[in-house]
């Protein structure tokens, strides 16, 4: 073992996390969290982990940024195309993680997955920069491709093919997602590692219980 990374340990010192102080929808309390990560001026406090699962049951995780939240779920786009995209066609439960480490808190979520109407995938790439609505469009997602060359030639030709252009049409391989919770756990650092852990679950009449976990 790597004495080093076996060393590494530090205390946790933010206020507890307790029954009595967080509402009876996770999702207001999800919002009270991400605007207060925001606030203490994280690097990406959109970022989130988004695990998935293979039609051979071999799970896979990356990186992605959450691009919008209600009570319905928790919203992303990318390549239908891509590894992630052809995942979730064939497995349409997938994970969430967020961690944020300037206030000492982690997020889980698992849930099912729903694709956006084309009207709400136009809509979110539309609203993009130019260059990264090319960029759907030269990127073959999780695809093998030669050389670094190759992109710089491929986003050449695509920028003389929409020269002029200002919003470029959404190509139909690229869109959004939601994730719409069936379980939210909140956890919150503590010392001595006696970590707060509070689990929603939802129910069947769309209510949640509230449980809280050992650390």
């Amino acid at each position: 073992m790597n004495r080093d990374l076996a060393s590494i340990r530090r205390n946790y010192e933010h206020d507890p996390l307790l029954e009595q102080d967080v509402p009876d929808n996770p999702n207001e309390l999800f919002r009270e969290w991400i605007n207060n990560a925001i606030e203490t001026g994280g690097l990406d406090p959109n970022a989130m982990t988004l695990a998935t699962v293979d039609q051979r049951h071999k799970p896979h995780a990356r990186i992605v940024l959450l691009k919008g939240h209600d009570d319905s779920g928790f919203v992303f786009f990318t390549n239908y195309q891509s590894a992630k995209g052809q995942e979730l066609a064939c497995n349409t439960q997938a994970a969430l993680v967020f961690w944020w480490e300037t206030v000492e808190r982690q997020v889980r979520v698992e849930g099912h997955i729903e694709q956006l109407s084309a009207e709400e995938s136009t809509d979110y790439y539309q609203s993009r920069p130019r260059g990264s609505q090319l960029g759907a469009w030269i990127s073959k997602q999780s695809q093998v491709i030669p050389d670094r060359e190759w992109l710089s030639m491929r986003s050449e030709q695509l920028a003389q093919d929409f020269d002029g252009q200002t919003i470029l049409p959404r190509p139909e391989h690229w869109g959004g997602y939601r994730v719409v919770p069936e379980l939210i756990e909140f956890w919150q650092g503590q010392p001595s590692r006696l970590h707060d852990r509070l689990r929603y679950r939802l129910n069947d009449d769309q209510s949640w219980t509230l449980e809280r976990l050992s650390p």
